[in-house]
């Protein structure tokens, strides 16, 4: 099933894969001062494992940046 991160086409594995999921190989895990959004939704992290994807939907990684 393919998915959009950051505008680029990404398998999502399985038939009903979930963002955790998704962002698995993207080694997001841990990382700190990231939002993710699903189709200009935010996606607060503790839901990251149970919000299901559909096909087509559209993610947005923002990470957060220091500096003047």
């Amino acid at each position: 099933m393919t998915v959009f991160v950051n505008d680029t086409p990404h398998e999502a594995p399985g038939p009903a894969p979930t963002l955790a999921a998704a962002l698995s190989p993207l080694h997001l895990d841990g990382q700190r001062g990231i939002a993710v959004a699903v189709n200009d939704t935010v996606v607060p992290r503790p839901d990251w494992p149970t919000h299901t994807l559909q096909r087509q939907d559209r993610i947005l990684i923002i990470r957060a940046t220091q500096g003047g």
